[in-house]
């Protein structure tokens, strides 16, 4: 009875989402960001050979780090940047901040540096920062902070579709805000993008990274009824599963009752009766 009572809750939590979707405007680039576009590669797998030096200063290869079965977010930035990274990591944080999920229990994070002259020092101070903020036990096992050589940069960040350019005229480097979902064995499933991730479309990308292999009942009720829209960059409800998972909860509901009148029935017609003599 209760799980059928959360599978109804969350079919009008689904019929919510329908009802109130929105879509964004694409506004375009502005000149100053030219050639610095994310182009998407889904389905491509990341090289897992590449390595990197962790936050320890230990040479580690990307392989080295996912875990059998675990998602993993991807976060290109780098640690001194003065402005954008600083406000990509800060929404990579609240959000995992807001996800039941926990780093290193069920998803895993590599933010990893564009710079190749940033130092593992760099890395480790960046990581105690966020360690410092983020009230996850064992989330210091499951994020990971790396700097690495020009080589392994580049070939990770062309591998994802991450374009960057350095400028001489502000020592910055320029880039998108964006992160990555790659599946347990190195697929690029999803890209998300801007300074505010929403928590369902963390969620909703994760799940489907890990082909439906994390979260609970209810979780995968609900983000089975989704689906990634690229012209407004998030989740939107799929009016065909709603209707299977609303038709799936009201025969749920039909078979609960009528076993609940069969037993009454049974249970009057099995129970003795009073028979009344004439006198």
């Amino acid at each position: 009875m209760k799980f059928t009572l959360k599978i109804v809750l969350a079919f009008s939590v689904l019929s919510m989402f329908a009802l109130n979707s929105y879509a964004q405007l694409n506004q375009g680039l502005p000149n100053e960001v030219e050639g610095t576009e994310v182009e998407e590669k889904l389905g491509d797998t990341i090289p897992l050979d590449l390595r990197f030096a962790n936050s320890e200063g230990d040479s580690v290869t990307i392989e080295e780090l996912m875990v059998d079965g675990k998602p993993v977010l991807l976060n290109p930035l780098y640690y001194e940047c003065p402005s954008l990274c600083g406000l990509v990591i800060e929404a990579v944080f609240k959000v995992v901040n807001q996800l039941a999920w926990n780093p290193g229990d069920d998803y895993t994070i590599i933010s990893y540096s564009i710079d190749p002259e940033e130092t593992p020092d760099q890395a480790a101070e960046e990581k105690r920062q966020v360690m410092a903020q983020l009230d996850r036990p064992g989330a210091e096992d499951g994020w990971h902070f790396l700097t690495g050589s020009q080589e392994a940069i580049t070939e990770l960040s062309n591998a994802v579709g991450f374009n960057y350019r350095y400028d001489e005229a502000t020592g910055e480097f320029i880039h998108m805000a964006s992160i990555m979902m790659i599946s347990p064995n190195g697929v690029i499933t999803r890209y998300l993008y801007g300074i505010n991730i929403p928590e369902f479309d963390l969620r909703n990308a994760l799940y489907e990274a890990a082909d439906g292999r994390i979260g609970s009942t209810i979780d995968r009720a609900i983000l089975y009824c989704f689906t990634y829209d690229p012209s407004s960059g998030s989740y939107v409800p799929v009016a065909m599963n709603i209707m299977k998972l609303g038709g799936l909860a009201t025969m749920l509901i039909l078979g609960i009752f009528l076993t609940i009148l069969w037993r009454r029935d049974s249970g009057s017609s099995s129970s003795p009766q009073k028979i009344e003599i004439e006198k």
